[in-house]
């Protein structure tokens, strides 16, 4: 049965909204709280027109060691190339006096390389017990870089 409204006997065929903004609002509510809940990971605020920090001073040194990966096929220390079997053998070799704090291996790699080869090559050095890793990119200049 209807209200009356007016004094009459007549069914009002109006719809009431005033309940279905409040269930509306309890809807708003709700999907207010579980949003931020749904977010995997962690929010990152990624840099714009930066400039690269200022280079270790570490990666200079004679007794530091430096893999240059050119292309997809070749790893070398130095000058030496080294097949990816061996390469983990060799670091092994080259951090075996280190102190764990200098015990840092750098990563140079081309462009065009592709990123599972720099992946392949971290696995082996990890394998090393070797924690620290520096990955070495060419330093931009000021407003000049970021044109």
């Amino acid at each position: 049965m209807g209200m009356a409204v007016g004094g009459t006997d007549e069914y009002n065929s109006e719809i009431n909204v005033t309940p279905m903004v409040d269930v509306m609002l309890v809807l708003l509510i709700i999907f207010m709280i579980v949003t931020p809940l749904l977010q995997q990971g962690v929010s990152v605020n990624l840099p714009r027109d930066m400039v690269s920090p200022d280079e270790d001073a570490d990666i200079a040194k004679d007794t530091s060691v430096i893999i240059a990966i050119p292309d997809n096929n070749n790893f070398y220390i130095g000058k030496d190339p080294y097949p990816l079997s061996t390469l983990g053998e060799k670091v092994q070799t080259l951090m075996k006096d280190k102190t764990p704090e200098k015990r840092i291996v750098y990563i140079k790699s081309g462009i065009d390389v592709d990123y599972g080869k720099v992946v392949e090559a971290i696995d082996t050095i990890r394998k090393q017990d070797i924690d620290k890793i520096g990955l070495v990119a060419d330093k931009k200049k000021g407003a000049a870089a970021a044109k």
